[in-house]
């Protein structure tokens, strides 16, 4: 264990995994991100039955006995799936042996908003409808939130800290912050985290339209068109390694982790306030000792909501001054939809992958403005540009913000 009075151990990123609607794996989803393409279309996977929101940032042609490497994880839940597939890949490129090690140094922090919803409705399904004596009898194994986690954990061979976070939209964000601590505090060497979400079911769209968040035309983060977000479903997964554990192995490193910042509006469960966004980006900042003005790129929250892309604004404009004119800034869930507890992840990565090759992504259907939204959002088309210091910003329902702070590998 590490001398707890020495400076905090520096944490750094050597694999990452992301299955999303615009692609299957980080290559696909990057690609997609540059090209500005969407993967919000038609729902496609159930039948729609008397829904009126008809459109999702759906995974298409997802096979677990194509895509899922482990036999176990298959009989899991969808959102298991999603997450198996996404440790998977950033294992296998963080170059990290199976099983791990040194496994009680590996601890697996995997969240979910909703865990396995798709196996929840299809047991009452089977009860209420289908009038079955019973359900599957897996049924109980696969519905809970750290089932996901418990899968990669397994499979892996890690015996560290495994378990699930669940905060809404910024629960992988929050897994990510914990394994950051767990490691900077010298608990572990290694992390797996994030999160994965699969709610796109005929019962899980019907709670979302009751709440009258979604748009039935798609998603328009800062326009002036905005009428909701669209629901998304995939993983993202970060390897996280303390930096000599990964540079002592000759590991690829991607990026830095250097701050983290968290806080809770304690205002309303749907309505956002400005000050929790802006001390959670303040925070972080902090946390990286960075000042705004060495942040080059953002990956906005910008769920295309009313309440939500306005209050981010004023946030970015508290925190940047005179800056935030001058910053670039996207929603990339103008492409993939809101993969709701997944979406920190997912963004996070984005933000690795822009520092490293450099390219900011774009907002897409940005083609009007709210007068409010007056950024540099990226409309339309993604853009080259030199970026050493990027945030990822996740404001959840209840007023649960989380923001990350990455930078470039350490010289």
């Amino acid at each position: 264990m590490t001398d707890k009075s020495a400076a905090p151990r520096r944490v750094v990123v050597t694999g990452v995994g992301a299955v999303t609607p615009i692609g299957l794996d980080v290559n696909e989803y990057w690609a997609s991100l540059k090209a500005g393409r969407s993967g919000i279309s038609r729902i496609e996977n159930w039948p729609l039955e008397d829904l009126y929101i008809h459109i999702a940032g759906e995974i298409k042609g997802f096979d677990p006995a194509k895509h899922v490497k482990s036999r176990r994880t298959q009989y899991g839940d969808r959102y298991s799936w999603f997450a198996g597939r996404a440790a998977d890949e950033a294992w296998a490129q963080s170059g990290l042996a199976i099983p791990a090690a040194n496994p009680y140094r590996v601890a697996a922090i995997i969240g979910s908003g909703a865990g396995g919803m798709s196996t929840t409705e299809s047991a009452y399904r089977d009860l209420f409808i289908l009038n079955k004596k019973a359900t599957n009898p897996l049924t109980l194994l696969r519905i809970i939130g750290s089932s996901a986690a418990a899968h990669v954990g397994i499979e892996l061979g890690i015996k560290g800290p495994t378990f699930a976070t669940c905060s809404a939209c910024s629960t992988a964000t929050h897994a990510i912050g914990l394994g950051i601590d767990y490691i900077r505090h010298g608990q572990v060497d290694v992390a797996v985290t994030g999160a994965s979400e699969a709610v796109l079911t005929y019962g899980g769209l019907r709670v979302w339209q009751a709440m009258r968040v979604l748009s039935p035309e798609g998603c328009f983060p800062f326009s002036k068109k905005r009428n909701g977000t669209v629901l998304g479903e995939g993983a993202g997964i970060l390897v996280l390694e303390e930096l000599e554990h990964a540079k002592k192995r000759g590991a690829k490193i991607l990026a830095e982790v250097l701050g983290y910042g968290l806080s809770s509006d304690s205002k309303d469960m749907v309505n956002p306030d400005v000050d929790g966004p802006r001390i959670a980006m303040q925070t972080a900042l902090a946390d990286a000792g960075l000042q705004p003005s060495d942040i080059d790129y953002l990956n906005a929250h910008g769920t295309a909501t009313t309440l939500n892309d306005a209050n981010e604004t004023n946030a970015i404009k508290m925190v940047f001054g005179d800056l935030a004119a001058k910053l670039s800034i996207s929603s990339t869930k103008s492409m993939t939809g809101h993969l709701l507890g997944a979406g920190g992840a997912v963004e996070a990565i984005a933000c690795i992958k822009a520092i490293e090759e450099g390219f900011v992504p774009p907002t897409i259907n940005l083609h009007e403005p709210d007068p409010k939204c007056d950024l540099d959002y990226t409309p339309n088309v993604g853009k080259a540009k030199k970026i050493k210091y990027a945030l990822s910003n996740s404001f959840a329902f209840g007023g649960l913000n989380a923001v990350l702070a990455f930078g470039p590998p350490p010289a």
